[in-house]
């Protein structure tokens, strides 16, 4: 194991611990159970460890963000019930999510109190950072919500462009990965203009590049290897970078009939066949559309690691790279 994923591994604990400890109450049982059930449900914790990363990196003292950290791994928490309400999801990390194992209900207040309680960690952190650190965590809440808005419309809009699909990602995914990096920059006490647009901008197109290699993973991923069941896009019907381009280029009567049965059926809950996803795969190599978001990806991994350039620590420099690899690792 090299030094950066011991790093890693005991930063995460450390993040870990102060979570476990924000929840201080056990009644009433109807919202704490599950809250504890969903903070301990795993993660890589990638939000987080980015503001210590960028916090060490250019030179501040990683102890000093902790809390912070703690408070965006909540916050993400939070996204990912709301957003599992909203997609009728049944699992998340392997286990079923609030609104299925409970009710909707719940999952609306555990979401509404893991909010909550990411201030009151947010709030322990030193008072020097504070106003300025809550102001970024709460346009980050804001923008994050946005993206949820314009994905929920999506849902019922025909005609999406890529470039509505890309602003869409920004906000819903790559914000929260800016808001991270920025809170680093923050309290690394670093009061350089062009090294925080740097960092900012790093993470933003990290944020982007992760959430389009997930669109890809979805259609030519290994299953065991991604974690998810192959085609899920397709099987709830989602309108994603690889779909809207597909629309966009196809000529053939065939194809274009083909791509738009993932749109017509009204049922999210529907089983498409393997075979029906096969051949919703074979258009988008007919058409380069897997290439073309090859390339795109690519794109913004390469002015992500250009934006690092301005980092003259080579250790703080190396930290954040090896942070870029292993968050983009994963295979295609």
């Amino acid at each position: 194991m090299d030094k950066f994923t011991k790093k890693y591994n005991r930063y995460r604990t450390e993040i870990e611990g102060i979570i476990n400890s924000s929840i201080t109450k056990d009644a009433p049982s109807g919202l704490y159970q599950p809250i504890k059930y969903i903070l301990k449900s795993g993660g890589k914790k990638i939000r987080p460890l980015l503001t210590l990363f960028v916090c060490e990196a250019l030179g501040g003292n990683y102890k000093e963000a902790l809390y912070a950290a703690s408070a965006i791994e909540m916050l993400h928490t939070f996204t990912l019930v709301h957003d599992d309400i909203m997609d009728n999801a049944d699992t998340r990390r392997g286990l079923e999510t609030i609104h299925k194992k409970w009710d909707r209900d719940t999952a609306i207040l555990v979401g509404d109190q893991l909010v909550g309680i990411s201030y009151q960690c947010l709030l322990k952190t030193r008072e020097i950072y504070l106003k300025e650190i809550l102001d970024c965590f709460t346009n980050g809440i804001i923008e994050v919500c946005e993206g949820q808005a314009l994905d929920k419309e999506f849902e019922t809009k025909n005609n999406i462009t890529t470039d509505e699909y890309l602003l869409m990602i920004e906000k819903k995914t790559a914000k929260l990965l800016e808001v991270s990096a920025e809170i680093g920059f923050i309290i690394s006490n670093s009061r350089n203009v062009r090294i925080r647009r740097a960092i900012k901008n790093f993470a933003l197109n990290l944020g982007l590049s992760f959430q389009l290699q997930d669109d890809m993973l979805d259609i030519i991923g290994d299953e065991k290897k991604f974690g998810k069941v192959i085609g899920g896009d397709i099987r709830q019907g989602k309108k994603t970078f690889l779909l809207i381009k597909a629309l966009e280029l196809a000529t053939d009567k065939n194809d274009k009939e083909k791509l738009l049965r993932i749109l017509n059926t009204k049922d999210k809950t529907r089983i498409i066949s393997k075979k029906f996803i096969s051949e919703i795969k074979n258009i988008y190599i007919k058409y380069n559309i897997i290439d073309l978001l090859i390339s795109l990806t690519e794109k913004y991994i390469s002015s992500a690691n250009d934006s690092l350039k301005i980092i003259s620590n080579e250790k703080g420099f190396n930290l954040l790279r090896w942070y870029s690899n292993m968050l983009l690792e994963r295979k295609y």
